[in-house]
C-alpha cells in the first residue's frame, strides 16, 4: 500500500521525485544567502544608499516569514503536489525578474515575491518525502531533506560571489532558472497528488501571526542598524509583535477552526522539538554568518578561499547525515541527538585556541566537526518531531517546523551581530589600555619603526591591529556561546518520548 502523494509507479520514479524536491529545497535555501555578498554590486547599480539596499535582504525575509504558516491551510485545500508546482514555478519567475530589475524599487518588489513563493518549498518538501517513504525508510528521506536545508546557506555566499566576481550579480537568480525547471518537470511528471481537504480560513489568525512574524523580523534584520532599543522604529516594532502575537494565541484558543490548530501543540514530541528546532536554527545561521566575516574580515582570506574553508562544515553534515539516516533504524533519536549535542559542543569549543596567526587546518577541523554534530541532530530531531503526529497533520506541522527554525535563525544571526559589535567594543577598550609609552614591548626599536604612538601614521597602524585582535577575541566569544547553547539543549532530550523508524513486516507492507 502506497502513501497518498506517493510516486506513479516505483522505486526510479520515487528517486526522482525525491531528486526534485531536493532541488526544490536547495534552490530556496540558497537564496536565502547567496545574494549577501552582491550587495555591493547592486547597491551601485541601483545608486541607492547601504540602507536601501538591505530591502533586499528584508523584504525576502519578511515575506517568506509571512507566507510560511500559510503553507499548511493551502497544501490541505488545494493539494501538496499543485501548491509545490505552483511555488516553484512562481519562485522561479521571481528570480527571472529579479535579475531583469532595473531599479531599487523593482528589485525590493520582486524579492517581496519570491519569498512569498519560495516560503512552501522547505515545509512541502518535507511532508512530500515524509509521505513518499514508509516509517523504515523515513530516516534516510530527513537526511536528504536536511542536507539540502544545511547546505544550501553555506554554499550559498560562496557561490554568489563568483558569480558575482565572474559574471554578474543578476546571475545570482539567473541561476534558479535550470534548477526550478529541472525540479518542476520531475515533480509534475512523476509524483501523484494527495487527498484534498477543505476547511474554513480564519483571515484574523492568519492576519494577527502575519502582523507579529512580519514585525519580528523587520525589528530583527534593522535592529542592529537602527541601534535597537535608541529608535522609535523598533520599539513600535516590539509593541506590534508581541500585541499581535498575544491577539493570535487568545484567538487560536477561543475559536472553533484556527489557523494554527493548537492541538498540534499538546503532542509533546512536537512542542518540545519546535523549541529544539528554534535553538538548532538559531546555532546553525549564527554560525554560519559569523565564519564568512571571521575569515575575509579578520583573517583576509580571499572570498574564494573562505568559501573553500567553507567547504569542510558541508562534507560533515552530509556525511553525518548519511550516517544517521541508516542508525535511526537501530538507536533510539534521543540518543543520537545527545551524540551530536555532545559533539557539537566540543568542536564549538575548539576556536577558543584560535588566534590570527593560526592555518587553515584548525578553521577546516573545526568547521568539519560542527557540521557532522549538527547533521548528527537534524534528522532526528525531525524524526522525533513528526513521529508520533498524525499524517492529516503533517502539512501543518511542516510548515510551523520550517517557520521555527527561520525565526531561530533569524533571532540568532542578530544575537550574534549584536553581541560580537559589543564584545569587540569591549576587547578594544582592554587591548588599548596597554598601548602606553611604558610598555616595554613598543619601546622595542623593531617594533617601534612599524608601531610609533608618537606619530599619527603610528597610532593608526597601532590602532588597526588593536581592532583586529579586539574583534578576534569577540568571534572566539560567539563560538564559546554557541558551545553553551548547544550544551543547554541537552536536558530538553528528556522531555521527548522515544521513536524508533518501524521494522518488520508490518512497516514493509506500506512500502511500494
Amino acid at each position: 500500500m502506497s502513501d497518498a502523494g506517493s510516486p506513479r509507479g516505483g522505486g526510479l520514479n520515487r528517486a526522482i521525485v525525491t531528486a526534485a524536491v531536493m532541488l526544490a529545497t536547495i534552490m530556496q535555501t540558497l537564496d536565502s544567502t547567496i545574494a549577501n555578498v552582491a550587495l555591493p554590486h547592486m547597491q551601485g547599480s541601483f545608486s541607492v544608499a547601504q540602507d536601501e539596499v538591505t530591502w533586499v535582504l528584508t523584504s525576502y525575509i519578511v515575506a517568506a516569514a509571512i507566507a510560511t504558516p500559510l503553507t499548511g491551510w493551502l497544501a490541505s485545500a488545494y493539494g501538496t503536489k499543485r501548491l509545490l508546482l505552483a511555488s516553484m514555478a512562481g519562485f522561479t519567475v521571481a528570480s527571472v525578474l529579479c535579475g531583469l530589475a532595473g531599479t531599487i524599487f523593482e528589485m525590493v518588489a520582486f524579492r517581496f515575491i519570491q519569498g512569498v513563493c519560495g516560503a512552501a518549498l522547505v515545509p512541502l518538501a518535507q511532508t512530500m518525502l515524509l509521505n513518499l517513504y514508509p516509517r523504515e525508510k523515513q530516516g534516510g528521506a530527513m537526511a536528504i531533506w536536511g542536507a539540502a536545508v544545511m547546505l544550501g546557506p553555506i554554499i550559498g555566499p560562496t557561490l554568489g560571489g563568483w558569480l558575482t566576481d565572474s559574471y554578474s550579480w543578476r546571475w545570482c537568480f539567473y541561476i534558479n532558472v535550470p534548477i526550478g525547471a529541472i525540479a518542476f518537470a520531475g515533480l509534475w511528471i512523476f509524483s501523484s497528488e494527495t487527498p484534498v481537504h477543505k476547511r474554513g480560513f480564519d483571515f484574523f489568525g492568519f492576519a494577527m501571526l502575519s502582523l507579529a512574524v512580519g514585525a519580528l523580523q523587520l525589528l530583527l534584520d534593522r535592529g542592529e542598524l537602527k541601534n535597537w532599543l535608541s529608535s522609535n522604529e523598533i520599539l513600535i516594532e516590539i509593541a506590534i509583535a508581541v500585541a499581535a502575537f498575544w491577539v493570535f494565541l487568545v484567538h487560536s484558543a477561543t475559536v472553533r477552526n484556527p489557523f494554527v490548530n493548537l492541538v498540534l501543540f499538546k503532542d509533546r514530541n512536537f512542542s518540545s522539538g519546535n523549541i529544539l528546532m528554534f535553538l538548532v536554527g538559531l546555532v546553525i545561521i549564527a554560525s554560519t554568518a559569523l565564519l564568512p566575516t571571521l575569515l575575509q574580515v579578520v583573517l583576509n582570506y580571499p572570498v574564494v578561499a573562505a568559501g573553500m574553508l567553507m567547504t569542510p562544515r558541508g562534507f560533515g553534515t552530509v556525511i553525518a547525515m548519511l550516517m544517521v539516516g541508516k542508525l535511526t533504524t537501530r538507536f533510539d533519536t534521543r540518543l543520537l541527538m545527545l551524540v551530536g549535542f555532545l559533539v557539537s559542543t566540543y568542536f564549538f569549543w575548539i576556536p577558543v585556541g584560535w588566534n590570527i596567526a593560526m592555518g587553515w587546518q584548525p578553521i577546516a577541523f573545526a568547521g568539519f566537526g560542527q557540521g557532522f554534530g549538527l547533521g548528527l541532530i537534524f534528522v532526528p530531531l525531525s524524526l522525533s518531531t513528526f513521529g508520533t503526529l498524525k499524517p492529516e497533520y503533517r502539512n501543518e506541522a511542516t510548515a510551523l517546523f520550517s517557520l521555527v527554525r527561520n525565526v531561530g535563525g533569524s533571532i540568532g544571526i542578530s544575537v550574534a551581530e549584536n553581541y560580537l559589535s559589543r564584545s569587540t567594543q569591549s576587547n578594544h577598550q582592554i587591548l588599548a589600555a596597554n598601548i602606553t609609552p611604558f610598555n616595554s614591548a613598543l619601546q622595542n626599536p623593531a617594533v617601534s619603526r612599524i608601531w610609533d604612538i608618537h606619530s599619527i601614521a603610528g597610532l593608526s597602524a597601532i590602532n588597526g591591529e588593536v581592532t583586529r585582535q579586539a574583534s578576534m577575541i569577540a568571534y572566539l566569544h560567539c563560538f564559546m556561546l554557541m558551545a553553551v547553547i548547544c550544551a543547554a539543549m541537552i536536558p530538553l532530550l528528556l522531555i521527548m518520548k522515544p521513536i524508533q523508524a518501524a521494522k518488520g513486516a508490518a512497516a514493509h507492507a506500506v512500502a511500494d
